[in-house]
């Protein structure tokens, strides 16, 4: 639930804007985000004030994706919130969502990365979801599970973060990603235990230790 009050606008026209913050709750404001970041502005005519307490039920977007969320992230032993985290900031649950650089759907994948993922559709939700886990997965692979490395590197690039010496990039846009992100997802569990399935003469057998698996999926116990 939300309530929203708008107050002392101008007999003309008053400014609303709203957006979405880092747990995906729609926020409505008559001043516009004190960080600068992507909002909807919305002009409201012919009145001399807007007075209004009125609660709203929000829906979140991300319930209609919580599926293939769960299965992706279970699938390469990705948290879910990482996930959800790193959708929210990318593309505020918009599966149409299109940036100035290519950058498409939920995850955001570029045309190339999300060729090298087999992505055919990256506007296709569970498409996007199952290659931008699976880009996800690689990273927090290449840089030791060290989160805050891996989103670095989904943001600018494995070179970027390279190029500086295995640190996140000193780019602005970079360190307001990975804040953001590390912000609204829970931290990693310092102790973890990854279970996978091996066969072993045609037979499966469960498999635990603190290393995940070189290849395949695994689950995260906690």
């Amino acid at each position: 639930m939300l309530t929203v009050v708008l107050c002392t606008a101008s007999p003309a026209a008053a400014q609303i804007y709203s957006w979405r913050d880092a747990d995906g709750r729609m926020v409505v404001s008559d001043k516009p985000r004190a960080d600068k970041g992507q909002q909807t502005t919305y002009a409201v005519h012919g009145a001399t004030a807007v007075k209004a307490t009125t609660p709203l039920t929000i829906s979140h977007k991300s319930a209609q994706f919580d599926a293939a969320i769960s299965e992706h992230a279970r699938r390469q032993g990705v948290a879910e919130d990482l996930v959800r985290a790193v959708i929210q900031v990318e593309s505020a649950f918009n599966p149409n969502a299109l940036s100035n650089k290519g950058a498409m759907g939920l995850m955001q994948l570029m045309p190339a990365t999300a060729s090298e993922l087999g992505v055919r559709n990256p506007f296709d939700p569970d498409q996007n979801i199952g290659g931008g886990v699976k880009y996800l997965k690689q990273l927090l692979e290449r840089y030791d599970n060290k989160v805050e490395l891996a989103l670095a590197a989904y943001n600018a690039g494995s070179g970027n973060v390279d190029k500086y010496g295995g640190t996140v990039p000193p780019f602005k846009e970079t360190r307001n990603y990975v804040n953001k992100i590390t912000k609204s997802a829970p931290p990693a569990p310092k102790n973890v235990i990854y279970k996978w399935v091996e066969f072993v003469d045609g037979k499966p057998v469960t498999k635990l230790s603190n290393k995940p698996p070189a290849t395949g999926s695994y689950q995260i116990v906690r």
